[in-house]
């Protein structure tokens, strides 16, 4: 079992685009699903179990994203100022442009207000953009992050052979394994933060799509492995809410758990080809054109879906989860596509602006 270069370099990456429009649904989904899994003791258990499972199911969304980034863009070569000026500009722009657009949706819905004063109302919109101007754009600065970090983790796994490369990940495993709450104890006093976060979804990333398997693993053996560890998720969601620990024990996206379910979806796109008509795969390929504008857009629209001040009243609630959850989620995705198209073609600037 050895590493190919090559064969990345050459083959079909068609499951990459099909595997970009699943994870980006998966996130809509985490996010119809989270206030009714916020709501555990106060809705009905059938319910909440529902809401559970499709949290605990879309929970690879953002891993298989960064694991795409890295698939993508660690075995190309690049000159470093270009490379900033480029992949920064593509996410920096539209980021600005939807961040000012929560703050004008928190203004108007009168969670922050303006005052005479412009020096005043200036530092809050700049705190605004520091911090984030709503829950779902932390992916943005850990993105930026992570593009500032690729050029020199690039020439690595360029340059390193299959042995440094799995060093790397065991140790971003073991590190990772550590900091879970139930074993910090153990968290020996060693440094080893320079293998922490998201940095090694990167490398997974790169290494699962160049990484030739034994025949003996096949498909079968992977979607085992994700059941597996989705029943492990779900389920042991549901223990610790009923030990009062809370959501995040198996939700945590840094968490072994998390790092399985997402290589498991990831191998299975990988491994299995999927023939569309003509027009769907031109549907796709139009979705993976917005993926970015779709993720920065959808928050916004859930929001307003949601709220009975609208008079729409779309989310978890208007009917079964097991229904309302997936189709809420899904007239979500095709809104936030319509809109960011729609501001894809505002003059001069759209282009910049939707991603």
């Amino acid at each position: 079992m050895t590493l190919d270069t090559t064969h990345h370099k050459h083959q079909n990456l068609d499951w990459i685009n099909n595997l970009r429009v699943l994870a980006m649904f998966m996130v809509v989904i985490i996010h119809t699903s989270s206030p009714l899994l916020m709501g555990y003791g106060r809705v009905p258990l059938s319910d909440w179990l529902w809401g559970d499972f499709y949290n605990g199911l879309a929970r690879f969304g953002v891993p298989v994203f960064v694991m795409i980034t890295g698939a993508l863009l660690l075995p190309r070569e690049y000159e470093l100022g270009d490379f900033l000026k480029r992949r920064l500009g593509r996410i920096i722009t539209p980021f600005i442009f939807w961040s000012l657009v929560y703050v004008a949706y928190a203004w108007y819905n009168e969670d922050i207000n303006f005052t005479p004063n412009i020096w005043a109302d200036t530092k809050m919109v700049l705190h605004q953009l520091k911090y984030g101007a709503y829950y779902h754009l932390w992916y943005v600065y850990m993105l930026i992050g992570l593009y500032f970090v690729i050029p020199i983790l690039g020439k690595f796994v360029r340059n390193a052979n299959e042995k440094e490369i799995v060093y790397f990940l065991i140790v971003w495993l073991a590190v990772m394994f550590l900091a879970q709450p139930y074993l910090v104890r153990f968290n020996p006093s060693v440094d080893l933060h320079y293998f922490v976060g998201y940095i090694g979804y990167l490398v997974l990333g790169h290494y699962l799509t160049v990484k030739q398997f034994s025949p003996r693993f096949t498909r079968g053996w992977i979607l085992l492995i994700f059941l597996f560890t989705l029943v492990l998720i779900v389920g042991g969601t549901y223990w610790a809410c009923l030990q009062n620990k809370g959501l995040t024990l198996f939700y945590e996206p840094l968490s072994p758990t998390i790092v399985l379910l997402s290589s498991s979806v990831y191998l299975l796109f990988r491994f299995t080809l999927i023939k569309w008509p003509a027009w769907l795969k031109k549907a796709r390929d139009f979705i993976c054109a917005y993926t970015f504008g779709i993720y920065l857009a959808h928050a916004l629209l859930l929001d307003i879906m949601g709220d009975p001040d609208y008079h729409i009243s779309i989310n978890w609630q208007f009917c079964n989860p097991s229904v309302s959850i997936p189709l809420t989620a899904l007239i979500c995705f095709a809104a936030a596509l319509l809109l960011v198209w729609l501001v894809s073609k505002i003059p001069f600037v759209g282009k910049w602006v939707s991603a």
